[in-house]
């Protein structure tokens, strides 16, 4: 049986919203004018399985702890995993209705620069990052932090997809904006 205090069942609560809210949203979106191919999306497979670790990690807390387990580091843990839930949830009203689960161009789509695009150009992957770190602090285990670095590799490959795809697209506006504005940590990175 599976038991969950008050801080794991926090963290679950904020990817469940995630989760829904994403679903929800998705309905909303324009038609893809340029699709992914199979090969792109097969190489969000390190994300999935950073889920799947993080799942893990929440339904059987096992393996080796990395950082104490303390009402500390869970609430400090849940803390994070609500920013960036936020953040992804304000990254993904702004983007409206260009977003899409794969790395496409939509038709009419547009350069958005505004709400937390104006501090990095890929509020949502740095806002999942964000819930991966809080999910990794308030679990504590290997297994997480293994997530954890999925998440990272899977964001990096998609992030680097991405790019490539919105400056064929924007020739002119996207390397200026990029030299603008940081890839995922504002003024750092």
């Amino acid at each position: 049986m599976i038991r969950l205090k008050v801080p794991g069942l926090s963290i679950v609560a904020c990817w469940i919203v995630l989760v829904v809210y994403w679903n929800v949203s998705a309905r909303s979106i324009k038609p893809a004018a340029e699709l992914q191919s199979s090969a792109g999306r097969l190489a969000r497979m390190p994300l999935w399985l950073g889920y799947i670790l993080f799942g893990v990690a929440a339904a059987h807390p096992f393996g080796r702890v990395v950082i104490a387990h303390t009402a500390t580091a869970e609430w400090l843990g849940v803390t994070i995993c609500a920013l960036g839930l936020c953040a992804a949830i304000w990254s993904r009203k702004m983007l409206a209705d260009n977003w899409s689960r794969d790395v496409e161009l939509k038709q009419g789509h547009e350069l958005v620069e505004r709400g937390p695009y104006r501090f990095v150009r890929h509020p949502i992957y740095t806002s999942h990052l964000l819930m991966g770190l809080g999910t990794a602090v308030a679990s504590g285990t290997l297994v997480a932090y293994a997530g954890l670095l999925l998440f990272l590799i899977g964001f990096w490959i998609k992030l680097k997809q991405e790019e490539g795809l919105l400056l064929s697209r924007f020739p002119e506006e996207y390397p200026a904006y990029k030299a603008r504005v940081k890839a995922l940590v504002p003024f750092v990175f």
